[in-house]
């Protein structure tokens, strides 16, 4: 594991989801290394995702809930300007990915992160110079 590697919302909200307990063991594991050596990244876009899925679709307590954010927080986060979104519209026009995911790619690019992990995309494509890596997928 060397390079920085970016946490999409979707694997860090498997680290609350107990009726996906593999899935759930991987995401904790696998952002809890990188978050030790110093390579995990997420971007505001994340944290706030975050908060949203794991109180309104697995019904964590927003205290709980505020504490994980803490934790995710002490990874680098890559936060936007106006030209970033603008950027991420452009990737969403070449890629056809949607505009949410455009800025997840954009803010993994613009951290200079070499894999993204993510179960949204397609596992293997290279995206805006990022590998994407579905971590659930062996």
């Amino acid at each position: 594991m060397s390079g920085l590697a970016f946490f999409d919302t979707n694997v860090l909200v498997y680290a609350d989801d107990a009726s996906s307990p593999e899935k759930q063991d991987r995401s904790i594991a696998l952002f809890a290394e990188h978050l030790r050596r110093g390579t995990a990244v997420v971007s505001l876009q994340v944290l706030q995702e975050y908060f949203a899925a794991v109180t309104r679709k697995l019904g964590l307590a927003p205290e709980m809930a505020q504490r994980k954010v803490e934790i995710l927080a002490r990874s680098r986060v890559v936060r936007f300007e106006a030209s970033d979104v603008i950027a991420g519209i452009e990737l969403h026009r070449l890629t056809q990915i949607s505009f949410w995911d455009a800025l997840i790619v954009h803010a993994a690019r613009s951290a200079g992160a070499a894999v993204l992990y993510s179960e949204d995309l397609q596992p293997g494509a290279v995206l805006g110079g990022v590998r994407v890596v579905n971590p659930f997928v062996s």
